[in-house]
């Protein structure tokens, strides 16, 4: 491993994901607000890390490891807590069954991948699975966004402007079920093309 910048970029996301994970259902004043703003650096290093990577010709199997890896954990990590919190507003268990579908495809996917690793074969990510991956930090931002909205600007729950959190709301439980759908669809998309390896 070498300490360049991509890589130190891609470990911040862990002490990052931590005090996310740690402020999403706490409610002392702008705490909310902390946890959204946190988190959109997170996701940025995210993007960061790669172009750093590709523009200084710094790009290593240990990065594209841990860029991967690092997701995977902030995305789940994140949204067991947006489940176990009151983000669903009473939609707990249909929240759930769409976070198991997501849990359920991440380890498949991971088990085929370890075992096509064993005979020598490298299944990257495709297009699908990056698409996934997008829309899934996008539905944690727009959710982490309404409750900061919420928890910190209650005058915007008030007359007219309270359209804009729901607005808000609504498209984060949107992105969420679609980030679930196009989890399962990618899926089916890598094993119906690399299954053989786990079938042989």
């Amino acid at each position: 491993m070498k300490y360049n910048l991509p890589n130190l970029l891609t470990l911040s996301r862990i002490p990052m994901m931590f005090v996310v994970v740690a402020l999403l259902n706490q409610e002392y004043p702008w705490s909310a607000t902390i946890c959204f703003w946190l988190y959109i650096a997170a996701a940025l290093t995210d993007w960061l890390d790669g172009k750093i990577a590709r523009e200084r010709g710094e790009v290593s199997p240990f990065g594209r490891f841990m860029d991967a890896v690092i997701d995977k954990v902030m995305v789940i990590g994140i949204m067991i807590a947006l489940v176990g919190g009151n983000y669903f507003l009473g939609h707990n268990i249909a929240a759930t069954m769409l976070l198991l579908c997501i849990l359920a495809r991440e380890f498949a996917v991971s088990g085929m991948r370890m075992a096509a690793a064993s005979k020598g074969i490298v299944v990257e990510a495709d297009a699908g699975g990056k698409v996934k991956t997008f829309v899934q930090f996008n539905a944690i931002g727009w959710l982490i966004g309404w409750r900061m909205f919420a928890q910190d600007y209650p005058e915007l729950f008030r007359g007219d402007e309270a359209r804009i959190t729901g607005v808000v709301h609504a498209v984060g439980i949107s992105l969420f079920v679609l980030s679930a759908v196009l989890t399962v669809t990618s899926g089916w998309s890598y094993f119906r093309r690399h299954g053989h390896v786990v079938m042989t």
